[in-house]
């Protein structure tokens, strides 16, 4: 199986505890679930899948660990990584920037060589606009724990099935 890292950036504790409910489905061990502001060059090498999850805040902002790791990130050859993205976000309140913090990682990180995998058909979702939607898709997948948390479950195992068949082996 692939060595998959698990970095989260949470400010409420929501997008940490999706990535600890991936991490389970996943079979990833606690130990390889780590907040984003941990994420160094040590990280960066041992896994050879990256998931990287964030919630978004205010008026489509990163949450505020993400801006270091991601200069960690960018420093690094991710070449022979893959990148899967996901995060949480508000389609009621803020539906015209609904995850866009998974549309500024993708931003940052397209040029580094990675492979992104994961992306997910926005069919479905409940949102006016999003930066995260790349080339109609959403660049990874995201969720909605206060309006839409009865579909998260099925979302999840949806997607990791998706996983499994393009970078997670």
């Amino acid at each position: 199986m692939s060595q998959i890292g698990i970095f989260y950036g949470s400010t409420t504790g929501t997008t940490e505890e999706v990535a600890r409910r991936i991490g389970d489905k996943l079979g990833v061990a606690a130990s390889d679930i780590h907040e984003a502001s941990s994420l160094n060059t040590e990280c960066i090498i041992r896994y050879e899948v990256l998931l990287l999850g964030s919630s978004t805040w205010g008026a489509g902002e990163l949450q505020d660990d993400w801006y270091d790791a991601l200069k960690t990130l960018k420093a690094q050859d991710l070449g022979n990584k893959f990148v899967v993205l996901f995060g949480c976000g508000d389609s009621d309140s803020y539906a015209d920037t609904f995850c866009d913090a998974i549309g500024i990682i993708y931003e940052e990180l397209k040029e580094s060589g990675c492979t992104f995998c994961g992306m997910t058909d926005p069919s479905g979702y409940t949102f006016d606009k999003s930066i995260a939607v790349v080339h109609g898709k959403f660049a990874g997948l995201p969720l909605d724990e206060d309006n839409e948390s009865s579909q998260t479950e099925a979302r999840i195992d949806k997607w990791i099935a998706q996983l499994r068949t393009e970078c997670i082996h």
